[in-house]
This record gives structure tokens, sequence and C-alpha cells, in this order.
């Protein structure tokens, strides 16, 4: 397997999955931590029909990231509140939906966008043990590829 090469961090990135309740809101307090303020980073959802999920707090907070406060908002929540896709450098998609929509709205904007295929931890395990261990899997697999992505924490 080919080594990657780490790239420099952008100064602003976008995550994105389906409901900005588990995947981007991980992924968006994972590269603070590990970045810190070097870029500004920002998470959404193709919808936000729901709320940030607890089981994803849970195992964030574990790795001393803060999920609790995090605020759900969709593509268009975000337009709505004043933050354009062309303010982004770099689009990260978690998702095929999210990919998707992202490819849609970007179509006109000249922007990086890339897809990462993350799993998707929600309904796997029977039990509250198995359910956090699908949880830490997505959290750990987050952390993986932002460090082969944007090298060692600088934060």
């Amino acid at each position: 397997m080919k080594a990657t090469v780490p790239q420099a961090l952008p100064s602003s990135v976008l995550f994105c999955c389906d409901h900005n309740a588990v995947r981007s809101p991980m992924a968006e307090g994972i590269m603070k931590q590990l970045y810190g303020q070097g870029c500004y980073i920002q998470s959404v959802g193709v919808k936000n029909d729901l709320e940030i999920d607890g089981f994803a707090i849970a195992v964030c907070q574990e790795i001393g990231v803060e999920l609790s406060r995090h605020r759900v908002r969709s593509f268009e929540s975000m337009e709505q509140l004043g933050d354009t896709l062309s303010s982004f450098d770099l689009i990260l998609a978690l998702s095929p939906a999210s990919q998707r929509r992202a490819l849609e709205l970007t179509r006109y904007c000249h922007l990086e966008l890339e897809y990462w295929p993350v799993l998707d931890p929600t309904g796997l395990g029977r039990t509250r043990q198995d359910q956090l261990a699908s949880y830490r899997q997505t959290r750990d697999q987050i952390r993986q590829k932002l460090i082969d992505r944007f090298g060692d924490p600088t934060a």
C-alpha cells in the first residue's frame, strides 16, 4: 500500500454527512482538537432533522472532544446563517448522500471536494457496549483519516 504524504492544512474545511448528528460533528470536533485554530472548521448534513447523537457525544468525550453543545444544521440552514459553500477551501463528504448534495451545490464553485467513506455506526450492535464499540470505530477512523490527510496534530 502506498503511503500518503500529508497535505497542508487549508484555511477552511466543511465536513458533511446525512444528518449532522454523528459523523460530521465528530469530524469537526476531532479536527478542532488536533489542529486548533489554524483552520475554520464547520459541519453540516443533507438534513438537520435529528439532534446530536448521544453515543457520538459519549465516545468523543472519552478522547476530550466536547460535542454536547453541537447544534445540527443542514446545507440550507448554513446558507441562511450566512456561511456559503464558496467560503470553504475543502469539503469533506463522509457519506454518499452528502457527497452527491455537495457536488450539486458546488458545480459552479471552484473548490476541492473529497469523499471519505466513513462507517455509519447508527443501528449497529445489539448491546450498549456493542453500539459504543461501533461509534468508537467510526471516531478512530475519522481521527486516522485526518492525521493521514493533514499530518501530525498541531494543537
